[in-house]
């Protein structure tokens, strides 16, 4: 008598887990950004007029304290990915060669060439 108490109990677990793992699948699927933020976040969004130290640190992805060895690094890392020699985008490349500088200290102030 016990027995189909116990595979009755069983089988309803079982359909409860498989029903909870259905929804949070359905939820997850409904928001897209949960599969694309895996890994590291990039900067989302325009630039501004005048670039600040915290909009280069964004876009190198690095802190605004990062020292120069790491700011190089990422740097060269993105310019790599985006260089206009193999057919990135003249302007990216402009704005991340404008943080490096920013993040380094050689552009203290001015407007964008663009």
């Amino acid at each position: 008598m016990a027995t189909p108490l116990v595979a009755g109990l069983g089988v309803a677990a079982a359909a409860f887990v498989g029903r909870q793992l259905v929804q949070t699948y359905i939820k997850l699927k409904a928001s897209p950004s949960v599969f694309t933020s895996v890994g590291k976040q990039y900067y989302k969004g325009g630039f501004l007029p005048e670039m600040t130290k915290r909009e280069a640190s964004l876009i190198l992805g690095v802190r605004e304290s990062a020292g120069e060895e790491r700011i190089k690094d990422a740097h060269r890392r993105i310019m790599v990915a985006n260089h206009p020699d193999s057919g990135g985008s003249s302007y990216i490349a402009a704005k991340v060669n404008e943080a490096k500088d920013m993040m380094l200290g050689k552009k203290k102030t001015g407007r964008s060439p663009f």
